[in-house]
């Protein structure tokens, strides 16, 4: 097993204890975990882990900053979307909605993969945040209609008559 191997399996096992430890003796669980490859040295994938660390445990605000420097820092690859998406929420929760919803609009129109049905979520949360309930909720049925086992078709041509 490689180095980066075994870190990111140490990384899943303080992960897996969310929610039976304490949120302070969490983050700092992650906090010395990140230390291990950033030291005091920016570094995107130490920035990343440490604001979900903060935003999965209520505190937003501090998950926001490090969120930012992730991405400035060139984080890449699913953990880059996945940034990208929990920075919009964050924004939402930390009032800052018209952000978050052109994060999202961005994340939508530019790229595509299995996180696809996440960004609608979060963006029919901001949407409707905003007061625009129809489209949070022709969003919300778009990926909906990919997972029933009928009425695909109805259900993906209702979602675009409500933005019409």
């Amino acid at each position: 097993m490689t180095e980066s191997e075994l870190w990111e399996k140490e990384l899943k096992t303080i992960w897996d204890r969310l929610g039976t430890i304490s949120n302070g003796e969490f983050i700092d669980q992650i906090q010395k975990h990140t230390d291990k490859i950033s030291g005091d040295q920016p570094n995107a994938l130490a920035d990343f882990e440490r604001a979900c660390a903060y935003d999965s445990t209520g505190f937003e605000k501090n998950a926001e900053p490090l969120y930012r420097s992730a991405l400035e820092a060139g984080l890449t690859g699913l953990r880059r979307r996945r940034a990208r998406i929990q920075l919009a929420s964050t924004l939402r929760n930390n009032g800052k909605i018209q952000e978050s919803i052109e994060i999202l609009r961005e994340e939508k129109e530019n790229y595509s993969d299995e996180l696809d049905d996440a960004v609608h979520a979060f963006l029919a949360l901001s949407l409707s945040s905003l007061g625009n309930d129809k489209e949070a909720l022709s969003l919300v049925l778009e990926s909906l209609s990919k997972h029933l086992p009928r009425y695909n078709k109805s259900v993906l041509n209702y979602s675009r008559e409500l933005t019409r």
